[in-house]
Order: C-alpha cells, then sequence, then structure tokens
C-alpha cells in the first residue's frame, strides 16, 4: 500500500445492511437489539428517540455510504431499541413491566453483559441520549465515550411541559392522530426540513411521519412517561 491516506476505503458490496436481530432477556423484559459487523471489534452502541427505532432514526448515517463504511471499519454496531420499539413490534401486554429511566438504563448493562461486552462507545438522540447518559453516570466503568444528539440536558420549558402533555393525552385517547404525528416530526427536524407553503417537505419527513403511522401507540405512551418522570 503505496498511500499513507488517512481515508478508509470498504466494498459496500460486501457489507450486509441487514444485520442481525437478538431478543435479549433482561431483569426488566425482553430487549431488541440489532447487531451489524465484525463483533471482535469495538462495539458502538446507539438508542433512539422517542417513537423512533434505529431504522427511522440512524438511517440517515447508516444509510450514507462514506459514514456506514467507516464506522464498520472501526466498530460493531449494537442498535438497541427501547422497548416496544422494535420493527414490527406488537401493543406491550398489561402484564409487562412499567420501567422509568433508571431501568432502561440498567436493561443497558444487561445488554452487555449478554454479549460480553467490556467498554463501549455509546450514541444516542435526545430521550436515548438522556436514556445512554443516565447509563454513563450510572457505569462510567463501561462506557468509552459518548456521543449526543440534542441531549435532554435540564428542566422542560413551560411550552416543552405542555407539549408533552398534550402529546401523552391525544396518545392516551387518540392513539398516533395526525396531532400526535406532527408534534413528533416538530421535536426531529427543523422548520427548513419541515418546510412550509412555499417549500415542499423534505422526502425524509415523509418517510418518518408513514413509519409513525406504524408505531404502537400504548408503547410509545409508556416511553413518554418515563421520560417526563
Amino acid at each position: 500500500m503505496g498511500d499513507s491516506s488517512d481515508s478508509v476505503s470498504v466494498d459496500m458490496e460486501t457489507i450486509s445492511v441487514a444485520g442481525k436481530e437478538h431478543l435479549v432477556k433482561t431483569g426488566r423484559g425482553y430487549v431488541s437489539v440489532a447487531v451489524f459487523g465484525d463483533q471482535d471489534k469495538p462495539a458502538l452502541i446507539t438508542y433512539p428517540d422517542l417513537a423512533l427505532n434505529y431504522m427511522s432514526c440512524f438511517q440517515g448515517v447508516f444509510y450514507c455510504p462514506e459514514a456506514f463504511s467507516l464506522l464498520l471499519h472501526n466498530f460493531c454496531i449494537y442498535h438497541i431499541s427501547p422497548p416496544g420499539h422494535e420493527l414490527g413490534a406488537a401493543v406491550m401486554s398489561l402484564d409487562d413491566p412499567v420501567l422509568s429511566v433508571d431501568d432502561l438504563a440498567d436493561q443497558i448493562v444487561e445488554v452487555l453483559d449478554y454479549f460480553r461486552l467490556g467498554k463501549v462507545m455509546c450514541m444516542g438522540v435526545t430521550a436515548g441520549a438522556y436514556i445512554l447518559t443516565l447509563f454513563a453516570i450510572k457505569y462510567t466503568q463501561r462506557v468509552m465515550g459518548l456521543i449526543l444528539v440534542s441531549p435532554l440536558c435540564k428542566a422542560p420549558s413551560w411550552t416543552e411541559w405542555l407539549c408533552n402533555k398534550v402529546m401523552t393525552n391525544l396518545l392516551y385517547f387518540c392513539g398516533m392522530c395526525t396531532l400526535v404525528k406532527e408534534l413528533l416530526l416538530l421535536r426531529y427536524f427543523s422548520k427548513e426540513v419541515r418546510g412550509s407553503v412555499e417549500v415542499p417537505e423534505s422526502d425524509v419527513v415523509q418517510a418518518c411521519r408513514r413509519l409513525l403511522g406504524e408505531r404502537q401507540s400504548p408503547n410509545v405512551l409508556r416511553l413518554l412517561e418515563a421520560i417526563n418522570e
């Protein structure tokens, strides 16, 4: 190799983008984990935002060939889905335990133990960033580093508190209705991406709206209530 460049080239044809799904039993219920890459490499765990899973939350990163190949060159990726947020999730049973954010953080260390992982890199978005931060505080020795996107790092403003209350009531009484979808899209995307009267909304917003229609509203409500405790 004559070129000493720092760039990494990985043949995308040799990489499976399907991943392997694992259903991990923890002391607080089952957790779905999708594993991508060589498990002998350092681990990167991800945790998505409310009402999202790894496909809808991280597809912008993991479907970019350059970013995806670079990540898989350096890490094995473990996508953790919040309970009831995995692909094809059914409505959670009333017998399933109601979890707090501390319980969700404790689930993560059980996932690490299941895969026999030591220290890991963590990447989370908003609610997922909050849960991974709690995990890092409780289990400092298991964390190599944190990548936090739009983390919840302070008490909500009055408008955020009111928005969450409205969303909670709508999810309880109306399910994943149009207004809940719009409130969630407001949470995920900037005004420019959402579009306006003059500018049509982007393809990614339209795709996310369709995916939200597939979410089980009782499961989303459980996570929202845990975050708002």
